[in-house]
């Protein structure tokens, strides 16, 4: 009898080390407010990571599809049905979070007879002025953290800070365009990605590094961009980018082989 808790409490560090290990593969997500909303960025192979939530909420995500398919349904089915029984105005990042996907998750990795959701997500909401803009960013053991101005999402939290501390090294983007905001977000998950695979220490990746990477991921996969447009017409702000449109930013700066397909 009283082994039990420690039983679970094995158990429990077990499943931790199982679902940091099936992130290793997957593609970092950085969001950052810029001048005109927030801007989304990852890497994907035909699956998206980058949802609409509601009207000024958007969702990005890194783990297993189906999983994160599951937490995109419950935070899409709150926030409607809080929009619909409520006010649009009461469907917000953080009571999606706190009252629909953190309780989820946790229960989902604290039941130790049930498989956990391998997924964890970044949800942003935009706000009429960038100091409105929030981040949330949900890990798959139902801990959550808020930020401003920036978020990511990485493999391990030793990624994580790397890419935060590369945007850091940056500076607020608060006041830049999308042609500078989209390179500073991408060379953060570059240093992400790098930081992930086997053959790179967790520390941040050289400058030369980053570039010949980016040179190389934006010619052979898929960059995935959206943005919550603050300037947009209605009250959907939710906007992904076209590959022409990342193209036009991308090819000032990585040249036309590594522009987006």
């Amino acid at each position: 009898m009283f082994e039990e808790p420690y039983r679970w409490t094995e158990a429990v560090g077990n499943r931790r080390a199982y679902v940091d290990a099936q992130f290793a593969q997957g593609s970092p997500v950085v969001a950052v407010s810029y001048r005109g909303g927030i801007l989304f960025v990852t890497v994907q192979r035909g699956i998206p990571k980058l949802y609409e939530i509601y009207d000024r909420i958007a969702l990005g995500g890194m783990g297993h599809p189906a999983d994160l398919e599951t937490l995109r349904a419950t935070a899409l089915d709150m926030a409607h049905v809080e929009g619909f029984s409520r006010s649009p105005s009461d469907v917000t990042v953080m009571r999606l979070v706190k009252y629909a996907l953190a309780p989820v998750v946790k229960r989902a990795y604290e039941e130790i007879f049930r498989a956990p959701l391998v997924a964890k997500v970044l949800l942003a909401q935009v706000g009429q002025q960038g100091s409105q803009d929030v981040f949330v960013t949900l890990d798959y053991d139902g801990v959550f953290d808020q930020s401003s101005g920036r978020a990511v999402l990485g493999a391990t939290p030793a990624v994580a800070d790397a890419m935060l501390k590369r945007l850091d090294r940056t500076g607020s983007m608060a006041d830049a365009p999308l042609d500078v905001a989209l390179p500073t977000a991408l060379r953060a998950w570059a240093v992400g990605d790098l930081a992930q695979r086997e053959d790179h220490e967790p520390d941040a990746p050289t400058d030369d590094a980053v570039e010949a990477h980016l040179k190389t991921i934006c010619a052979e996969r898929g960059l995935e961009v959206a943005l919550l447009d603050r300037e947009a017409a209605g009250v959907s702000k939710y906007r992904p980018l076209k590959p022409a449109e990342i193209a036009e930013v991308l090819v000032p700066w990585l040249g036309p082989d590594a522009a987006a397909r």
